[in-house]
């Protein structure tokens, strides 16, 4: 089954690196193809839907058909106004969450020193979001882990670091909430194969996308760790030719890797 959807991360990945020109070009490339190919677009962030809209004025980025925001706790589709949230996704996130409100994990996660939140813009209903000095990124990680054990909390968390500003970021989610799991609702709600998707990703919060089945692309600026967990996973399961390590950077990886796959041709002409 050929591949016919592209769901794609943003930062460090969709997103041209700034003053990298060739990632200019190729994002003016993948316009083109993908506008020609009637490649389904979906945009998976841990942003929210007005950063992301931010970023798509401010890169000139295609505009998505699909955009999963919040680390896979929001889906939008478009609608002649803008944006509508999924309200059956939502519901299942509320079926999710058990007896554990987001304001409740705030408060018993309050005492464990080193975490920052976030601004009040990047937190929601089933998204909790704090700063970390990446060197105790690990740390805070197996404490918040054990907190969570000992109130039989119906959260799990994700961590990773930001490729820009280099801070620590702990996500905490739904149990089993992610990317991924945004993506196969996505799928299944909407008449998808996972094998017509290719998901592109570079950090710690794509770990689950790029692992779950679908043909994953792993940008060339990505850490070198990431690539070998997708690698060492995708081996685990014996999947073959599911996983692109893409030389080029960012834009660049993204547009060699939906040719590696075959979701765009090979010629820089639409």
């Amino acid at each position: 089954m050929n591949p016919r959807v592209l769901a794609t991360d943003l930062d460090g990945t969709f997103i041209p690196l700034e003053g990298d020109k060739q990632n200019l070009l190729d994002l003016e490339i993948l316009r083109d193809q993908l506008e020609q190919q009637d490649t389904t677009l979906v945009y998976v962030s841990g942003r929210h839907l007005a950063i992301i809209e931010d970023a798509i004025r401010e890169h000139d980025l295609p505009q998505p058909d699909w955009i999963i925001g919040n680390v896979g706790t929001a889906i939008y589709g478009k609608n002649p106004e803008g944006w509508t949230e999924e309200p059956a996704y939502h519901q299942h996130l509320a079926s999710l969450c058990g007896e554990m409100s987001a304001l409740r994990l705030q408060s018993i996660t309050r005492s464990i020193e080193g975490l920052i939140l976030q601004e009040q813009e990047k937190l929601s209903e089933y998204k909790v979001s704090f700063y970390t000095d990446p060197k105790e990124l690990d740390e805070l990680v197996t404490r918040i882990t054990d907190r969570l054990a000992e109130v039989n909390s119906a959260w799990t968390l994700i961590s990773s670091i930001d490729p820009f500003t280099g801070d620590g970021l702990i996500d905490l989610l739904p149990h089993g909430v992610s990317k991924a799991l945004a993506i196969q609702w996505w799928c299944d709600h909407h008449d998808w194969d996972q094998r017509e998707v290719v998901y592109a990703g570079d950090s710690g919060n794509d770990l689950a996308a790029l692992t779950a089945g679908y043909r994953a692309i792993v940008v060339g600026n990505a850490d070198r760790r990431l690539a070998k967990q997708v690698r060492d996973e995708h081996e685990a399961k014996q999947w073959s030719n599911r996983m692109h390590l893409a030389e080029a950077v960012a834009t660049s990886g993204v547009l060699e890797g939906c040719r590696a796959f075959g979701l765009l041709p090979e010629s820089d002409q639409p």
